[in-house]
């Protein structure tokens, strides 16, 4: 049995159908089963969250493999970015370490570390540690930006094409290696079907797509993708900010954007492995432009 967690997002629900369809016995930790669309009846589910701590032992029972994909890029009702990545990771890996689980997988991301400027990726350096301490057998994949057509980022974007001139926070020269969610779901695949290797049984890989973009060009290609290029406004970071922090206290959960969102887009996210490690498992990683589209 295969516990999954994030089987929602963007990686999780590709992975998901990859998982069914290879007729895996997947059991998926999830709060409202519902948001699994067609794949809630050919999985078993098992209520909870990150955040509920209890519920990762009844999760966990008669589990041998865990892929932990569940994260949060802005604060929840139910916890901080901090306790939704690191401290809830570090939970689960002992709960983990309990139930007799024989491989625990674990993305992580591109850049994560405990003096990186954003909580995210600070967040995500505890819990790859939390992984790394662990007496599990572990697989750790460390992707760059991770995007899919009608994902949060490009929906956002897509909204503000409407706009006659579209605001870009700071002055966008982060460095990304854009890689598609359905390619990190087949890494994922191949990884989970990787032979134990004895003398070296764990496992980190950096996943990137084949081209290097800066931020303001990702923004260029959704929009040209989405047949709306504008014109784009750089707004510089303080301004940036204050309005998210205000917006946020406003909105709460319902905002649109949050400050520790844009400024995850401030830092870069490159390997310099390039594709290689993502071609050593077999997968070639498609353009940006070619998912989009507009190749």
């Amino acid at each position: 049995m295969l516990l999954l967690t994030g089987a929602t997002g963007r990686i999780g629900s590709a992975l998901l159908r990859r998982l069914t369809t290879a007729r895996v016995p997947v059991r998926c930790l999830v709060r409202d089963p519902k948001r699994l669309g067609a794949e809630r009846v050919r999985v078993q589910i098992a209520l909870g969250d990150l955040a509920d701590p209890p519920s990762f032992r009844n999760a966990l029972r008669g589990v041998t493999t865990v892929v932990h994909l569940g994260a949060s890029i802005r604060d929840q009702p139910a916890g901080s970015i901090e306790e939704l990545n690191g401290i809830a990771t570090w939970r689960l890996v002992q709960a983990a370490e309990r139930a007799g689980v024989e491989h625990f997988v674990f993305t992580s991301a591109l850049g994560a570390s405990a003096h990186n400027r954003t909580r995210f990726l600070r967040a995500k350096a505890l819990a790859e540690q939390a992984v790394v301490e662990s007496s599990l057998r572990h697989t750790i994949v460390a992707p760059s930006i991770v995007y899919a057509p009608g994902d949060h980022l490009t929906t956002v974007l897509g909204r503000l094409a409407w706009l006659p001139v579209v605001p870009l926070s700071g002055r966008g020269h982060a460095q990304f290696q854009p890689i598609w969610a359905d390619d990190v779901a087949d890494c994922l695949m191949a990884a989970l079907d990787r032979p134990v290797d004895p003398d070296a049984p764990n496992l980190r890989v950096e996943l990137a797509g084949p081209d290097v973009h800066t931020y303001e060009g990702i923004v260029r290609a959704v929009l040209a993708a989405a047949g709306r290029p504008r014109r784009l406004l750089p707004v510089p970071l303080g301004l940036t900010s204050r309005g998210l922090r205000v917006a946020e206290a406003l909105m709460g959960t319902t905002a649109p954007v949050t400050w520790d969102e844009a400024e995850l887009l401030e830092v870069s996210m490159t390997s310099r492995h390039g594709t290689a490690d993502a071609e050593r498992l077999g997968v070639t990683p498609k353009r940006l432009a070619a998912v989009l589209g507009t190749a």
